[in-house]
């Protein structure tokens, strides 16, 4: 090269070659091509060379032939629904092998190659390499096939077969060769080569097209050694018409085919836009959704947030601000644990866990939260996962409602259902359910020990009647508070009703001593008076125990014990404690028995009325009887009025013995003044008890019986004693003004016991005083009772009141008290109770008998307890 040459200037043109032939070549892929090109030059160079020895004739069917395979290579079938198409001009190539050599066939595929090339592409670095690819891959294969005939004709292996069988193999030659040698310019731009199976799924279909061929050309090859050239005139427009018919099927199958397709198109065009029309209304509809949920998040009147999974608070609404007293800041970016209290904390984190992991949907529970304030608020939670389109995320909306109200009044209706609402003690629900855990806890730990005991204030009764109800209301609250200095903390005390308490005490290693020192103290600590509305108040206790070593199954079971060891209390004297044994049982037992005995009695008409006669003791004269219950049972034989009677009382029955009592004495009245004119003087004292009095009917009863006999009321004298009396001045004030307003006389017994006032005396119906025969029994004995009973006969003289002593039982009482100037009395010194038959031979005056009547009282004294006086207490 010149040194004045530019290389620049030689350089360019060369660059300009480049982009034109090979733009996206790599320099392995320009040599290949520069190397196929060169041998495809010298392979077509070779077959033309080769034409020249050719005869004229020869050389024309060779271009005939060749231009039929051109002609046809414009025209490819392309199959419907597959990428590959038939190149019919191939059987012409093939054919040329045959009757010509392989020069004459390398003509024919070069030229076949250029054609299908130049139309189908305006690359020329294609257009030149595929001739020459066809050129050199047919010299090389129809070389092949030459030789192969050739060895085997000289091996003896000849004929029209063998020529058929060595087309297919070369058939299938030309198909490995020809495709390789065009697709290795690609592979090496590529820089990969392609798998076995890659290369057969892109080019197989070319073999079976290949092998097609070549049958189709054997065919013609042999047909033209029989018939000529002819062969090919006739089979060259057969060929144009097989070939032209399929291409007009292929073109109505692919006009077929893309009217479906563009039909598929335009209903899938339109599925697309309703799709999207749909997705447009439902995209709106999640915005107007959204937009509807923030609002309703935003102003909803209870209190919501949103939690990431991690707890933290990512939005909240005004109600959840008020809720905890807090701003929206200082919540928002907060872990949400943190205004729940710390005895819920856990909980929460438990519930929480349990919906992050999925394995609930959602929790819901009640929890004290922690306002800015430090007070306590209740709010009832759910919790549940959200999905928050706009962040993207899953997200735990927490609702929470104020419950607190609701939570108090709940708490205030468990104390009131467990609390006495007067005294702030437990009450007898909470006391069962204290003494049951007591039990349970007694039975896993025999060390366990618990006592209880029942207290029960005397003369409560008396506190009420006298300063009121108030009162007495205050009088329990200040023993409350007594009760609760003297117990432990750990002591359960309780109020059963009235004036009844209960304390439950836990001795565990204190020993059952524990609770006798707390009685002992108690007793001690309730003779202290008790200030109520400025007056002292002094009252005693009676209290029963019962321990836990008796081995109770329930809590029923300890209170029973502990209340009958508490009437064993009061039955032994007032201000006692006493301690449950199992006799008690066995009392408790026989009086239910008794009870039932004395309905079955009351209603079977086994009882009946002993008379004690009442005299006029100066001069001595009969004036009229008490009537005196007696009960002579079946099986038992004779019982004491002061058993059956108490029984009667608690057991509700008093009321229908007094009705009974009230309706024999008057049908005896009745009888013995219709027998007996001279005596139609004469009275009867019935008994009646403090229920009596405060029966609405009992007034009526009374006059009901009254007339139902015919007597006046005069001779109906009710006997009731002095406390009992007092004890109902409240309630029995109408049953008393009924009784003045009807007549019947009103007798005090016992007089000189009580505590009854003159004005009470004066103002009430009493028509008689009943001096107590423990009074007359020490007549003569000390002053005190000689001048009670002097002062009670005076009083009666003074207020115009008929007195009678009791008890009349020796010669000196009768003429001390007829001394004193006493009207009336009566007792064994003057005469027994008597049965219906001794009361008419009395009335008869039949000397005999009266000198019965008169025996002294202490030759009866075996018949004493049984004659009692009827005595009915409330």
């Amino acid at each position: 090269m010149n040194d004045n040459e530019n290389p620049t200037a030689i350089a360019a043109p060369a660059a300009a070659v480049r982009r034109s032939l090979f733009p996206d070549y790599t320099p392995a892929a320009i040599a290949y091509w520069c190397t196929l090109a060169v041998a495809g030059s010298v392979a077509l160079a070779y077959a033309l060379s080769a034409l020249t020895t050719f005869s004229s004739g020869q050389i024309w069917q060779v271009l005939s032939i060749t231009v039929i395979a051109a002609i046809v290579g414009l025209f490819p079938l392309r199959v419907p629904k597959s990428k590959n198409s038939i190149a019919a001009g191939d059987i012409f190539i093939f054919l040329l092998l045959p009757m010509h050599g392989a020069a004459a066939a390398v003509l024919a595929a070069a030229a076949e190659a250029a054609v299908c090339t130049w139309r189908t592409t305006g690359r020329w670095s294609s257009r030149i390499a595929s001739p020459a690819a066809a050129a050199l891959a047919m010299l090389a294969c129809g070389s092949g096939f030459e030789t192969g005939l050739a060895a085997l004709g000289g091996a003896g292996f000849a004929g029209d077969g063998v020529m058929f069988v060595g087309l297919m193999f070369f058939a299938l030659a030309y198909f490995i060769v020809s495709p390789t040698l065009v697709t290795g310019v690609i592979y090496l731009k590529r820089r990969r080569w392609p798998t076995l199976s890659e290369w057969l799924n892109d080019y197989g279909w070319l073999g079976m097209g290949y092998l097609a061929s070549a049958s189709v050309a054997g065919v013609l090859f042999l047909a033209f050694r029989q018939f000529g050239v002819a062969t090919v005139v006739i089979a060259a427009p057969m060929i144009a018409m097989f070939l032209t018919t399929v291409h007009y099927y292929f073109a109505q199958q692919e006009s077929v085919e893309r009217e479906a397709a563009e039909r598929a198109s335009r209903e899938r065009a339109e599925a697309a836009q309703r799709e999207a029309a749909q997705a447009a209304e439902h995209s709106r509809e999640l915005e107007q959704s959204d937009r509807r949920f923030h609002s309703a998040f935003t102003h909803a009147a209870i209190g919501m947030a949103l939690v990431s999974n991690e707890g933290q608070v990512v939005q909240v609404n005004r109600a959840m601000c008020t809720l905890l007293g807090r701003a929206r800041d200082d919540i928002v970016g907060t872990d949400l644990r943190s205004f729940i209290d710390p005895a819920d904390a856990q909980a929460v984190e438990q519930q929480l866990q349990r919906v992050s992991t999925r394995e609930v949907e959602g929790f819901q529970d009640e929890l004290r939260c922690l306002h800015a304030e430090g007070r306590e608020v209740w709010a009832s939670v759910h919790g549940s996962f959200f999905a928050d389109a706009q962040a993207g995320d899953s997200h735990l909306i927490v609702q929470a409602f104020d419950v607190t109200a609701r939570r108090l009044a709940e708490g205030r209706l468990h104390h009131l259902a467990f609390h006495d609402p007067l005294t702030n003690l437990a009450n007898r629900s909470r006391l069962i359910e204290a003494v049951t855990q007591a039990i349970e806890a007694s039975r896993a730990d025999p060390a366990h020990q618990f006592s209880v005991m029942q207290l029960h204030f005397d003369r409560f009764k008396l506190l009420n009647d006298s300063l009121g109800h108030g009162a007495g209301d205050l009088f329990l609250i200040k023993v409350a508070r007594r009760l609760k200095e003297f117990v432990r903390p750990s002591d359960v005390v309780a109020r059963l009703g009235g004036d009844e308490f209960a304390i439950l005490t836990v001795h565990r290693g204190l020993g059952t001593h524990h609770a006798i020192t707390l009685a002992e103290r108690l007793q001690e600590a309730f003779r202290r008076p008790i200030v109520v509305n400025d007056t002292e108040v002094n009252t005693g206790t009676s209290i029963g125990i019962t321990f836990s070593d008796v081995g109770y199954q329930s809590a029923d079971e300890v209170l029973r014990d502990a209340d009958l060891a508490m009437s064993k209390a009061k039955a032994s004297g007032k201000a006692r404690y006493a301690l449950f044994d199992p006799s008690l049982h066995e009392r408790a037992t026989e009086q239910l028995v008794l009870e039932m005995d004395l309905r079955r009695g009351l209603a079977a008409n086994q009882l009946a009325l002993a008379f004690q006669p009442v005299y006029e003791l100066e001069p001595r004269r009969l004036v009229g009887f008490e009537a005196l219950a007696r009960w002579n049972h079946q099986e038992r034989g004779p019982i004491s009025p002061s058993t059956f009677i108490p029984v009667a009382e608690e057991s509700g029955l008093i009321g229908q013995l007094t009705q009974w009592a009230i309706q024999r004495a008057c049908l005896q009245l009745r009888a013995w003044r219709d027998r007996f004119p001279e005596h139609r003087d004469i009275f009867v004292n019935v008994n009646i008890s403090g229920h009596d009095l405060c029966e609405p009917k009992f007034a009526d009863q009374v006059r009901e019986a009254l007339e139902q006999f015919g007597l006046p009321p005069s001779c109906l004298t009710l006997e009731i004693t002095e406390n009992t009396l007092m004890q109902q001045l409240d309630m029995g004030g109408k049953t008393l003004a009924k009784l003045r307003e009807l007549g019947v006389g009103l007798s005090v017994d016992d007089f000189g016991t009580g505590y009854s006032s003159l004005s009470h005396l004066s103002t009430l119906p009493i028509t008689s005083l009943k001096i107590d025969r423990s009074f007359v029994s020490k007549l003569g004995e000390t002053s005190d009772e000689t001048e009670i009973v002097r002062a009670v006969i005076q009083l009666g003289d003074a207020l115009g009141k008929r007195v009678i002593a009791e008890g009349i039982e020796t010669t000196a009482q009768l003429d001390r008290l007829r001394h004193f100037g006493c009207g009336y009395g009566q007792g064994y010194h003057l005469a027994r109770p008597l049965t219906v038959h001794q009361v008419a031979a009395l009335l008869e005056g039949n000397a005999d008998d009266e000198a019965a009547l008169s025996r002294p009282a202490e030759a009866m004294s075996a018949a004493k307890t049984i004659e009692m006086p009827l005595r009915i207490r409330a």
